[in-house]
């Protein structure tokens, strides 16, 4: 019997079968990851410090090097069955082009409205900034995509989302760009004349296409001087804060009588 008839191309868990816990890697890591530094001091950063722009429960979680399992509150678990589970893909073609030995698989996530798995983190921040009572959050986007993710996590939830894009994103990118703001958000070209440091940048760069990073001084200048806004930042699944990449790994599959984690099959 071939390889294509045990294994199928597709794999699906049933939607009982969804994790009820992130999985904070962390917790299991024998030499822990160097902390925040304060960029003005250049020092660990404090709790206290991190929520002058993050929510507090995401900056407990960000700074818990301890707690392996975190629970997925039922609001968030009920949104995610709206596109989860995603199916584990088998790359058989793949695999026979490249004449390799190896077993290849890959994660569909272009079955919901971001095109991405960028949603997952997206609700879980912005449920935190509503039960933490704040009107609305405030972020950066380079091509769209973590913009549309939390665009549509904030329509969800009934939150204000404030989107700085990069100019030439928005500008290469109307489609995009209009699906945020047809989910409510308030999407603006960076550099701005929305804030100092976007007004700074023009006039010292008229020309310019601007950059995550100016998009993402934006927003964090955008939230701190608005109090009832916190930043929420990611710029892809890699590159990130650590309470950004624990909720990527959302674990606990049941195979019979054992726990197997696995953080990318649901």
């Amino acid at each position: 019997m071939s390889n294509y008839e045990t294994i199928p191309y597709k794999t699906y868990l049933d939607e009982s079968e969804m994790p009820k816990f992130w999985y904070n890697v962390r917790a299991d890591m024998k030499k822990k990851p160097a902390p925040l530094l304060n960029p003005a001091t250049g020092k660990p950063m404090t709790a206290q410090e991190l929520e002058g722009v993050f929510c507090k429960e995401l900056v407990a979680q960000e700074l818990d090097d301890e707690t392996q399992l975190i629970p997925i509150p039922e609001e968030i678990r009920d949104f995610y069955k709206m596109y989860r589970p995603s199916p584990l893909v088998r790359a058989y073609c793949l695999e026979k082009q490249l004449g390799t030995p190896a077993h290849i698989y890959y994660k569909f996530e272009g079955n919901n409205t971001s095109g991405s798995h960028k949603l997952n983190s997206a609700i879980a921040q912005a449920y935190y900034a509503k039960h933490q009572g704040l009107k609305g959050v405030t972020t950066e986007t380079g091509a769209g995509q973590w913009g549309t993710a939390l665009s549509m996590a904030c329509a969800y939830l009934g939150l204000d989302c404030i989107v700085f894009m990069v100019k030439v994103s928005y500008e290469q990118k109307p489609f995009r760009r209009e699906v945020m703001r047809t989910y409510g958000a308030r999407v603006t070209p960076s550099p701005s004349n929305t804030t100092e440091i976007g007004r700074k940048i023009l006039a010292d760069f008229p020309e310019t296409d601007g950059s995550l990073g100016c998009a993402i001084s934006e927003a964090v200048e955008y939230a701190v001087g608005h109090h009832r806004y916190k930043k929420k930042s990611l710029l892809v699944s890699s590159t990130g804060l650590n309470h950004l990449i624990s909720f990527y790994k959302k674990v606990q599959v049941h195979f019979g009588q054992n726990n197997y984690f696995f953080p990318g099959l649901n």
